[in-house]
């Protein structure tokens, strides 16, 4: 094993990291755990006005085609004759960080007859990446712009979509002043001033400047892989950018309340708070573990108090906005049911705070967040988006690690937590 390999956080029996000689990190799990193996590539680019769009415009174009594979057909084709090897590309948001991922997951070397499909596959992958399809000193026009196409479409329909629409805009208005009121992909008008040369310029300067991560999952050999990655992903490099998420810590004395109308049948309530509490404090897992009890499932106060007992909502829950520190609780109510919804709601959050929490809330919490941590420790891509988490916000724990610290929370933890959570916007879709 190289000098360059480091053991990362606390994970020695999991990935271990190299840096690649062009600076790229590389991040290599070997275990006979699963029969895939699975491949992804991590450009992290600041969440910013100015880039949003064209960084989310960028894995959809690049997966239309490349010198290789030019259109989607003959990829496709490819792949399914590559034992049904999985690929393609999307884009993420972390805290204020803006991802572009690309993946793949094709089957492991030795149920395949000696056919070396690592080889044949990481070689397609690195062809979607670092290959495009060139036309014209940049991406293909005609993919560039039906692309452009397709992302309108994808941001417009979020206003149809009002479940997630109203926590967009919650989101949105707590954080205005911040970027991560940004929306991850990003905006209609910016798409006009879009074409395949600015946009491959731009996807270039990414490439060479922001930083890099690719993680391999699967039964293989380390140097191998290694080696592989370096032949592969070789290409030339700049100083890398220092890309991070802000943590905002606020205490709010006065919440602020926006209401917006809309034709609609039902009324949606979204309440967003300040969590204060970082993903890499030691009380994240009470955070955890209040949230739960909160609004995390049928066993929560918000399930059945508001929606079961009180018949208030058709739907309601809370959940955490891990990397930049925010929680954010939503729900389908009738339009005049507003005022009594969150009296109720804000009398959940007070029981929590002076510890009025049963056993069956605590103990069903911590039973279900385990069983997601376990079925998250069976899955190659949760395993390395649970890792990806860890990076960006400094910290490394396997999801065994996680269980073990959620079973040792208690419940003063987690009133102590409580007091931490402050309200900090109430946004109201009412209709017009």
């Amino acid at each position: 094993m190289s000098d360059k390999i480091k053991e990362v956080g606390v994970l020695e029996s999991t990935f271990k990291r190299k840096i690649l000689k062009n600076g790229l990190n590389l991040y290599v799990y070997s275990t006979p755990k699963f029969k895939t193996t699975t491949f992804c590539l991590f450009i992290h680019q600041d969440l910013a006005r100015q880039t949003a769009t064209k960084t989310a415009l960028l894995p959809f174009v690049m997966k239309r085609g490349n010198k290789s594979f030019p259109t989607s057909r003959s990829l496709s084709l490819f792949l399914e004759d590559l034992y049904g090897t999985d690929m393609g590309g999307d884009i993420l948001k972390r805290g204020e960080t803006q991802i572009l991922q690309f993946f793949m997951e094709t089957i492991n070397p030795k149920y395949t007859h000696g056919e070396d499909v690592l080889k044949i596959g990481l070689a397609a992958f690195k062809d979607m990446i670092l290959n495009p399809l060139i036309e014209d000193e940049g991406f293909k026009i005609d993919y560039v712009k039906q692309e452009k196409d397709t992302l309108k479409r994808n941001i417009e329909s979020l206003y149809n979509d009002k479940f997630n629409y109203v926590v967009e805009r919650c989101f949105q208005e707590m954080c205005k002043d911040e970027a991560f009121s940004i929306y991850r992909y990003g905006n209609v008008k910016d798409l006009d001033v879009i074409d395949n040369k600015n946009l491959y310029l731009y996807y270039q300067y990414c490439l060479t400047h922001c930083p890099i991560d690719i993680f391999v999952l699967g039964d293989v050999n380390e140097d191998e892989i290694e080696q592989l990655t370096e032949e592969m992903f070789s290409f030339e490099r700049k100083d890398n950018k220092r890309v991070e998420t802000k943590f905002v810590s606020k205490i709010i004395q006065e919440p602020n309340y926006v209401e917006e109308k809309q034709n609609i049948n039902q009324g949606k309530l979204a309440m967003g708070f300040r969590t204060n509490t970082r993903y890499s404090d030691d009380d994240y897992y009470a955070l955890m573990v209040y949230n739960g009890i909160l609004g995390g499932g049928t066993h929560s106060k918000l399930f059945q108090n508001v929606r079961e007992k009180a018949s208030l909502a058709y739907y309601a829950f809370s959940r955490l906005e891990k990397t930049k520190g925010l929680m954010l609780i939503s729900s389908g109510i009738d339009f005049d049911d507003k005022d009594e919804a969150l009296e109720i709601i804000k009398q959940q959050l007070e029981d929590i705070q002076v510890g009025k929490i049963s056993d069956y809330e605590f103990d069903s919490t911590i039973k279900s967040l385990t069983n997601s941590f376990k079925e998250a420790a069976d899955n190659p891509s949760m395993i390395i988006s649970l890792y990806l988490d860890g990076i960006i916000n400094g910290v490394q724990k396997s999801a065994e690690e996680i269980i073990g610290k959620l079973q040792k929370v208690t419940k003063d933890d987690v009133r102590n937590v409580a007091q931490k959570i402050c309200l900090d916007t109430v946004f109201f879709l009412n209709k017009k």
